[in-house]
């Protein structure tokens, strides 16, 4: 393997839906990390590294799923996310992978007691790393998530927080970061979802969710971060 390569652990395939949007996942974070020499590994129809050693470091995607359900491949990319804990190998967890950290290390994983979290949301930076550049004092991403991770594992600080997410980001270590907004995402693509879920989501919360789609993202500055993280 490069040296220099990521293992990206893919937890979802695009639904046919939305595949006029948007190809696939591993398409969908090369856009937001481009230049980055990223390996796919389909983890959730059972494709994983042989070993942690495989890349430099590992990014894992969002799903459709709960990192608590009861499914095989979840739970063998938990022990896979505890061994990289065990050899501190850089790992960014994106909503799906962002719970998984805290599930794989002794936290809590659970329904968000405010309920489904869509749109666009606004975090606050809380605690300023030097990996963080460019630097600013709030970020803003879409959000498409029912679970919220609701207590750290040990060795954690929280880096971001929004009014609906107390953990909006956090870090174990100098080695693992999650990020409980998805960067990777375009508007189009979360209001599609949005709208296929409204059921689910609730029309007050959706309404909400269309509304907010007006705001700015600051995507590229995610991007700009998770690289950052990786190379610290």
């Amino acid at each position: 393997m490069n040296a220099q390569s990521i293992g990206l652990l893919v937890c979802d395939h695009i639904h046919p839906n939305f595949r006029h949007l948007e190809d696939s996942y591993p398409f969908m974070f090369r856009r937001l990390l481009p230049n980055t020499d990223l390996i796919p590994y389909y983890v959730c129809d059972g494709q994983f590294p042989q070993n942690v050693t495989d890349h430099y470091a590992y990014l894992c995607t969002g799903s459709r799923h709960s990192v608590y359900d009861d499914i095989d491949w979840i739970k063998k990319l938990t022990g896979f996310v505890k061994s990289l804990h065990h050899h501190k190998k850089k790992f960014v967890g994106i909503c799906f992978g962002h719970q998984l950290i805290a599930h794989a290390l002794g936290g809590r994983v659970k329904k968000a007691a405010v309920g489904w979290c869509v749109g666009v949301h606004h975090f606050e930076v809380v605690s300023h790393q030097s990996w963080m550049t460019p630097a600013i004092a709030e970020h803003t991403n879409l959000m498409l998530c029912q679970d919220q991770v609701v207590r750290l594992p040990g060795g954690s600080e929280v880096l971001s927080k929004g009014a609906q997410c107390e953990i909006g980001m956090f870090r174990v270590g100098k080695h693992m970061l999650g990020i409980q907004a998805h960067p990777e995402f375009t508007k189009a693509f979360n209001r599609a979802i949005i709208t296929h879920r409204q059921a689910l989501i609730g029309e007050k919360r959706v309404n909400e969710a269309y509304e907010s789609l007006k705001s700015p993202l600051k995507n590229d500055i995610i991007g700009s971060w998770i690289l950052n993280f990786i190379n610290s």
